[in-house]
């Protein structure tokens, strides 16, 4: 039986993660077939073992330049404009929270005009998960507009549909009863949290009395990829050999995000997510110079209050925790998408009829996220095999 062809081209961890959950809306449909290929990247290194996981059918991209395609799926734009399908683009994180400031591509990364027409070539499909983007769209690539669709975000919806399962993550987790989680979120690059957590680490560790409080590290997985997994590893050892939990970039953070009573976090796209959860967050380190200022990050970084380096931690979290107002916390999460809860519903409608095939006749379901490994797992040399 012929099936048609759908390829995913994965750039980096962080965009295979996000394919995946759109490459769920075609599972059990035997009318095709899914495979995968990995361009260069410069953080491009774990993508190969991210894809051998998943067992599936992986071209060389040599290969996958030469061959055509029924449609084509890409979280990021570097060599798209050779791949032979109808492609949709759509972004890899919460938003366009990136602000690129230096040299002649300076904008907001995902929708300045090399991201939207990667090598001048207009893809079948741009996908974004606000109507406010359709603005930014009209302003720096009115080309792109008529292609535009507003789908929303599926992290988005995994996370929601997962929160009446809070208790169950905890669980899983290894939390006692009256045992508090703070987890620290990293973005990548000079300005993230990442970049300063020679400071915060120690707080963590020293000030936080172990009998109450547990940590767990969400650091993005371009740094893992940057520095390598080794010495990542060797420089959170001693963390982890003090009881700290270093998620891995395999695992899937959403449900220990879930979980967290803290969140102590930066400017990038899991911090933004984690106004979701209903927690009090902290924010380690914001640049400026690196946020999109009309972006809910921005917004964020006004609300939440800043970790001081001369006040106890443990006072500073009570703080948070004592001003944090959820009201206040949900406006900005609702800037994450317009389209709540229907991404799967859109992006399902949007593959089919580009496949020019009629979709499966049941709804498309958004399923919550499976519980972790217990904290103890993310030890030294040990991950997880997730989606």
């Amino acid at each position: 039986m012929g099936r048609k062809k759908v390829l995913a081209v994965v750039h980096t961890v962080t965009y295979g993660k996000r394919l995946l959950d759109v490459l769920a809306l075609l599972e059990a449909d035997f009318r095709l077939q899914v495979v995968f290929t990995a361009p260069p990247h410069a953080f491009g290194d774990d993508v190969p073992a991210f894809l051998a996981r998943l067992g599936s059918v992986v071209l060389p991209w040599d290969q996958a330049t030469r061959m055509t395609f029924d449609l084509a799926l890409a979280a990021g734009p570097r060599g798209v404009q050779y791949i032979d399908a109808p492609l949709i683009t759509l972004p890899h994180g919460a938003n366009y929270l990136k602000l690129v400031v230096e040299g002649a591509n300076s904008g907001v990364a995902g929708l300045r005009r090399q991201d939207l027409l990667p090598g001048g070539r207009l893809p079948a499909a741009v996908v974004v998960p606000h109507h406010a983007e359709l603005r930014e769209l009209a302003r720096h690539c009115p080309e792109a507009l008529p292609l535009a669709h507003v789908a929303g975000d599926p992290v988005h919806d995994r996370i929601v549909a997962s929160l009446p399962l809070r208790a169950a993550y905890r669980r899983a987790l290894g939390l006692t009863e009256g045992q508090k989680l703070v987890v620290a979120v990293s973005t990548w690059g000079a300005q993230s949290s990442f970049g300063r957590f020679d400071g915060l680490l120690p707080r963590l560790i020293g000030e936080l009395p172990a009998a109450r409080y547990r940590t767990a590290l969400l650091v993005h997985p371009n740094v893992w990829s940057g520095h390598g997994a080794y010495q990542v590893r060797a420089w959170l050892a001693r963390c982890a050999q003090l009881g700290m939990a270093l998620v891995p970039p395999e695992a899937d953070w959403r449900s220990v995000l879930i979980a967290a009573d803290w969140i102590i976090g930066d400017h990038g796209s899991v911090t933004l997510y984690g106004t979701l959860t209903g927690v009090p967050m902290l924010l380690a380190t914001s640049s400026e110079g690196e946020t999109n200022p009309a972006s809910p990050a921005a917004a964020l970084a006004a609300l939440a209050p800043t970790l001081s380096p001369t006040h106890p931690l443990v006072d500073q979290l009570d703080y948070a925790a004592r001003e944090y107002r959820r009201r206040e916390y949900a406006a900005i999460a609702s800037r994450i998408t317009s389209e709540p809860g229907r991404f799967n519903r859109n992006m399902r409608r949007l593959m089919y009829g580009l496949l020019g095939m009629g979709q499966p006749a049941h709804e498309p379901t958004t399923l919550p996220l499976p519980e972790p490994l217990p904290l103890p797992a993310w030890a030294p040399g040990r991950g997880e095999v997730s989606a």
